[in-house]
């Protein structure tokens, strides 16, 4: 019997998103092609994220909580070595030794060091931002040459040799980086690896809505509802992921491609001068955390004749879950590593329709201080710590430790306004699951000790 094929993976990973942005998600600026893109898969309500762009990217990168490689927050320029270590091992290398050729457009920001740059990392080749779109707006200060931080660049790499800088990262290419960058190189990376009969990998840094956001002229005051520059740039937005979608039908590869859509935080009006955005029912947002809008975004997969299509569920999935999920799909869970923690759960059984659940049923979301703030299991959630909202933005506020563990129920209390430990003490035993998954995550970190950030890992010992 002939080998079935490897299915190409095309992975799109937009930028502070909220839950509720996009029309499916109940969203009221029109993203016609997003919306029967999610009717064609999967789409997931209960998709959960971790607290900062870098984080996330790590999770689903490696399949592991990112405070244990190191990478639970945004680096900071000065600040030193950071990002993934190279022993890390990411979901571009376990495709690359599967017989994929893999490709990052956009952003990378999982390290900004030769060494630690997506062709060290598994990527075949590489074009985008290291770190994030904020660095666009430096060169515009006044005393910036004054700081010593070099001027932000673009750059590529392919494996094997050094990354070179491309272009200013800088206010002039930054509302065109997508339409006219990212988007068309991996068109013609589809094309390519499709006509080559390859499978391939393209993971899409999709830039917007990081700020500082700047609408493309072609869409500025354009989108169908004239909602403003919000509109404009998610109207952008849908038209970008049609094109990729496009170009996968064109390639003739449509029924051998998993497409999958998520974003990497939920922005969700956390960002006042980029525009309203949505967090759909739930409270909090990028800065609020650890509230539902913080760690729930949108998130959607299609493989057409394999993963079932017109499915809307509650199922949970994490960030973490991509890499042994997608090797699952792929035909290689053997390649996931078995000499460190890996979070992640392969949830392939559930995506091809052969499960009813994904099987997760928990998850912990940590803070960028690395601290725990929170553990979901099942339909309710403990928090541990969390930042407060009202008289000050939670950008401005530290961290909060109740005296007690607060408890929500969030199949009843989706806003988490009602804290059970506070109105109905009987809900004490909703703990003991809690610190059972507190204690297993503990016994991990003793017995493989979590990567300093920064640090040359080579390994543990055996």
């Amino acid at each position: 019997m002939a080998q079935e094929r490897k299915p190409n993976v095309v992975f799109i990973l937009v930028d502070n998103i909220g839950w509720g942005d996009f029309g499916v998600y109940g969203g009221t600026i029109p993203t016609p092609r997003i919306d029967k893109l999610a009717s064609e898969g999967i789409r997931f309500n209960n998709y959960n994220v971790e607290v900062q762009c870098t984080p996330t990217r790590s999770a689903i990168m490696t399949g592991r909580h990112p405070v244990r490689s190191g990478t639970f927050k945004v680096p900071y320029p000065g600040e030193g070595l950071s990002g993934m270590a190279p022993w890390e091992y990411t979901l571009a290398e376990l495709l690359s030794d599967a017989g994929y050729a893999t490709a990052l457009y956009g952003k990378w920001h999982l390290g900004d060091h030769q060494g630690r740059l997506p062709n060290d990392q598994g990527f075949d080749e590489w074009w985008g931002t290291m770190n994030s779109l904020d660095e666009a707006g430096y060169t515009a200060w006044p005393l910036f040459k004054e700081s010593g931080v070099p001027v932000p660049m673009i750059w590529e790499g392919k494996k094997g040799e050094p990354s070179k800088p491309v272009m200013p990262l800088d206010l002039n290419v930054r509302p065109i980086l997508d339409g006219k960058y990212i988007i068309p190189k991996t068109v013609e990376y589809i094309k390519r690896n499709a006509a080559a009969k390859k499978p391939f990998f393209v993971y899409v840094g999709y830039s917007q809505v990081h700020p500082p956001v700047i609408g493309n002229p072609d869409f500025v005051g354009k989108s169908e509802k004239r909602g403003g520059l919000f509109a404009d740039i998610i109207a952008e937005m849908d038209y970008r992921v049609g094109q990729i979608l496009d170009a996968v039908k064109e390639a003739g590869v449509d029924d051998n491609t998993i497409f999958i859509l998520s974003s990497d935080n939920a922005g969700g009006g956390c960002f006042p001068q980029v525009g309203p955005g949505s967090n759909g029912p739930w409270r909090g947002d990028f800065m609020n955390t650890p509230f539902e809008g913080s760690m729930r975004v949108s998130a959607m997969i299609r493989w057409p004749g394999k993963v079932p299509a017109g499915v809307v569920t509650q199922e949970m999935l994490a960030a973490v879950d991509w890499l042994p999920t997608l090797a699952g799909m792929a035909g290689s869970s053997k390649l996931v590593p078995k000499d460190r923690p890996i979070d992640g759960i392969d949830a392939s059984a559930f995506m091809l329709g052969k499960s009813e659940t994904s099987g997760r049923d928990s998850y912990m979301f940590f803070g960028p201080d690395g601290g725990l703030m929170s553990v979901k299991w099942k339909i309710y959630k403990m928090i541990f710590r969390y930042t407060e909202d009202t008289v000050h933005s939670a950008i401005q506020s530290g961290f909060i430790t109740p005296q007690f563990p607060m408890l929500y129920d969030l199949s009843s209390d989706p806003h988490e306004d009602n804290n059970l430990f506070y109105t109905d003490m009987t809900c004490g035993w909703m703990g003991a699951p809690v610190f059972k998954l507190v204690a297993e995550y503990e016994r991990s970190v003793k017995q493989y000790p979590n990567v300093k950030v920064g640090e040359d890992f080579k390994g543990y010992k055996k």
